[in-house]
């Protein structure tokens, strides 16, 4: 291996996975426009390119699919080879279901129902939504550390809740089934434990809700712009030093686990 020779890169540097479309693409906009270096993780580059091509700033598309260790470890070794650290980790990149594209909410909750869900769409799920988060926070962490002050933020939903879940009086909890729900469930232990594990270094580890935003996870069929989807993730990237960790929350304030 080459020895790595520090970097003369002076703008932070972000990397969004799945940034490609939606809210990670929007996320990807609104850093880029506070002057960040925005790296748009896409599982094809053809389409983070393209997607890159539509940000105003320096925006670069970035090969990296969060369920392969292969992509992961050479995503990490360009970012190390280019900019010698990483200021910002998102991850955004998740599935809503794995099952045929194109069905309706109604059909995806119906097939997330524990008492018929597919095994293998669950694993699948929880492949992308939280072992790549995994993967991925892993091996970028060495690079984060090489930054003043990393920020991870891991986009959530507050669907993954189970305290609101378990409220008789909450309007949204039948859409909790054992797929998409759960597996933001696991991704708000991830966070927890990364900022238990970072709590005495500079790293700060936060969960965001996008709330219930129109995007091809949920068929278009969400009540929110992917503008208001990418909000309370943006505030979280660029936090303070005064600011929280291992934190779950909304552009509305702090969310129960």
């Amino acid at each position: 291996m080459e020895p790595y020779i520090p970097s003369m890169h002076d703008k932070q540097v972000a990397l969004v996975t799945g940034a490609n479309k939606g809210i990670g693409l929007r996320i990807a906009r609104d850093l880029a426009a506070r002057g960040f270096t925005v790296l748009v993780g896409s599982r094809d580059l053809a389409r983070g390119e393209a997607a890159a091509k539509t940000i105003t700033g320096d925006a670069r598309a970035l090969a990296l699919d969060v369920t392969d260790a292969t992509s992961i470890a050479a995503a990490a070794e360009r970012i190390r080879n280019e900019f010698g650290r990483l200021d910002v980790l998102v991850n955004n990149a998740a599935i809503g279901h794995a099952g045929k594209p194109g069905r309706s909410l109604d059909e995806i909750l119906k097939a997330a129902l524990p008492s018929v869900a597919s095994l293998d769409e669950v694993r699948a799920v929880f492949e992308t939504n939280v072992f790549g988060v995994l993967a991925v926070t892993q091996a970028m962490l060495p690079l984060l550390r090489e930054a003043p002050a990393g920020r991870i933020v891991n986009v959530s939903s507050s669907g993954g809740s189970l305290t609101r879940t378990s409220d008789p009086a909450n309007p949204y909890r039948a859409m909790f089934g054992v797929t998409y729900s759960p597996s933001k469930t696991a991704l708000n232990a991830i966070t927890v434990a990364f900022s238990r594990e970072l709590e005495s270094t500079p790293i700060k580890v936060n969960a965001a809700c996008p709330g219930f935003t129109a995007t091809d996870i949920n068929n278009f069929e969400g009540t929110r712009t992917v503008e208001e989807g990418a909000r309370e993730a943006v505030r979280l990237a660029l936090l303070g030093p005064d600011g929280p960790t291992g934190t779950f929350s909304d552009d509305a304030g702090i969310i129960p686990w």
